[in-house]
């Protein structure tokens, strides 16, 4: 059986030398390519391959936000996220997204071939190198200390409030809205408001909406 591959990266030497890879398989084809989110998501409606294999950052969002749609729509789907600078909080989030596998760009195109192959067969087994060190740091990482009025602004991050309306509420400035939360995704090592609520809930500084319902 062959297996159908979707590349999406905004940088077209990588999805080149990717193809390469798989073009050197006897089991493997690369059915489309993507250079966004959307496009990543309207090339696999299309194509509905058996694997699709992301950056994790796009032009017009994170890689994990294609992973979530995708894990949603189709729970059988091989994704493997590819990065340039991994860190164990993204590892995490990938987890938490529903990725199959997170890699670092560095590593072998026959390594990247390998785990796709693995991916297509066990979609919601999750693969990665030196996941047991990632979490023992995790384990015994301090926590992040953030101020009350930093938490204040966590939570209303996670209740869908905007800049105007944390403002608004906390009757300061958006300017010094913006600052606060800037300082929170340092402090979570984050990027956007989603990846900040789940550190905050993993770390315990708000609680999980889900579990509350």
């Amino acid at each position: 059986m062959t297996i159908s591959i979707l590349l999406v990266d905004d940088h077209q030497l990588i999805r080149e030398g990717l193809r390469r890879a798989f073009e050197r398989t006897t089991d493997c084809q690369v059915v489309a390519e993507a250079a966004s989110v959307g496009e990543g998501l309207a090339q696999q409606d299309h194509h509905h391959a058996k694997v699709v294999i992301t950056d994790l950052r796009l032009p017009d969002g994170s890689g994990l936000d294609l992973v979530r749609v995708l894990r949603k729509r189709e729970p059988d789907l091989g994704l493997v996220v590819l990065t340039m600078y991994p860190s164990d909080e993204q590892l995490f989030f990938a987890i938490d997204a529903g990725a199959s596998a997170f890699l670092a760009k560095d590593l072998p195109s026959d390594e990247v071939v390998r785990v796709a192959r693995g991916a297509a067969f066990s979609p919601r087994s999750f693969t990665t190198l030196n996941l047991d060190s990632a979490l023992a740091r995790k384990d015994s990482a301090p926590q992040p200390r953030l101020s009350p009025r930093e938490r204040h602004v966590l939570k209303l991050l996670a209740a869908g409030d905007t800049v105007g309306q944390i403002g608004g509420k906390l009757f300061i400035s958006n300017s010094t809205a913006k600052t606060h939360i800037t300082r929170i995704y340092e402090k979570l090592s984050v990027s956007n408001r989603a990846q900040a609520v789940v550190a905050g809930i993993r770390v315990g500084l708000i609680d999980n909406p889900v579990e509350q319902n």
